[in-house]
């Protein structure tokens, strides 16, 4: 049943993130995200300044005069959302829960999508798939994203990114923009990230917590392992262990990144201490230049 409080909060998102949309991505989605080519729209006949190879020689005989093939660019594209829904993206220290993150970053995206006729789709994943919402275009449709987004329960604990990506290559044979909203708190998805690459525009977005790379001095506390259930205490006025911890969460970050420029895949780092804008602007800028 949805209730008073989740439609509260989807119209929250869709006000601010619309907005968004309108005063800062207006024309950076659609120069970035290119259609699938150019369609075939029509024959007409040569004009001055056409250029020669787009005559059409069978129409020109049969007419006994020149025509040419006039194209349109196919602007129409999918966009898929493959979201993480593991119980380590239900955290966050600062402003909000990096789900709550997901969810507007998916709103801005999806609205830029139905602005230039997209349609969009969602997959949400933890250990095993727990929500397809086929793509759609319009309002209504990505407002049925958001809130799934927002207020789906899903099921499982885990991570399994390999999978759910093979799940996407099932599910779809056309190219698709697909975006991986997760922690990537994840092993071994090298391989199946390489294969869909090739196939989709795939972009990694990250989202980390302050609290994933350091830790306060606050002394002794207990940390738990969202998705394993694990856990234990630990020492925080211990200098040693603070920069022990420090030093591999940056070796962990360092090697994603290592990963997706290995096999080509372009990232936005999100952090839930930052607003996200800048970093998707930065991401905008970077695919339009190159």
């Amino acid at each position: 049943m949805i209730t008073k409080e989740i439609l509260k909060q989807v119209k929250r998102i869709q006000i601010i993130t619309s907005r968004m949309v309108t005063d800062v991505f207006a024309g950076q989605y659609q120069s970035v995200f290119k259609g699938k080519g150019m369609e075939f729209d029509e024959v007409r006949e040569y004009q001055p300044g056409d250029e020669i190879r787009s005559i059409d020689w069978n129409v020109t005989a049969r007419m006994g005069h020149p025509y040419v093939k006039k194209y349109i660019e196919e602007r129409e594209l999918t966009v898929i959302f493959l979201l993480d829904m593991s119980l380590s993206c239900y955290f966050g220290t600062v402003h909000r829960l990096k789900s709550y993150l997901a969810a507007e970053i998916c709103s801005v995206l999806a609205f830029s999508a139905i602005r230039n006729n997209d349609k969009v789709g969602l997959l949400a994943f933890t250990d095993r798939i727990e929500k397809f919402v086929p793509p759609r275009k319009g309002i209504r449709h990505v407002l049925r994203v958001i809130r799934e987004v927002l207020y789906f329960k899903p099921k499982g604990r885990g991570t399994d990114i390999s999978m759910a990506i093979e799940h996407l290559n099932k599910l779809t044979k056309r190219k698709t923009v697909t975006f991986i909203i997760s922690d990537f708190y994840a092993h071994n998805f090298k391989k199946a990230l390489a294969i869909a690459n090739k196939r989709h525009d795939i972009i990694a977005i990250t989202i980390t917590d302050p609290r994933e790379i350091t830790l306060p001095n606050i002394g002794i506390i207990r940390l738990e392992d969202a998705e394993t259930g694990d856990s234990f205490l630990i020492d925080t006025s211990d200098s040693t262990l603070r920069e022990h911890y420090f030093q591999s969460s940056l070796q962990r970050l360092r090697e994603r990144e290592r990963l997706f420029r290995s096999i080509k895949i372009d990232s936005i780092d999100i952090r839930t201490d930052i607003p996200y804008s800048q970093s998707l602007l930065r991401f905008f800028r970077m695919r339009e230049e190159r």
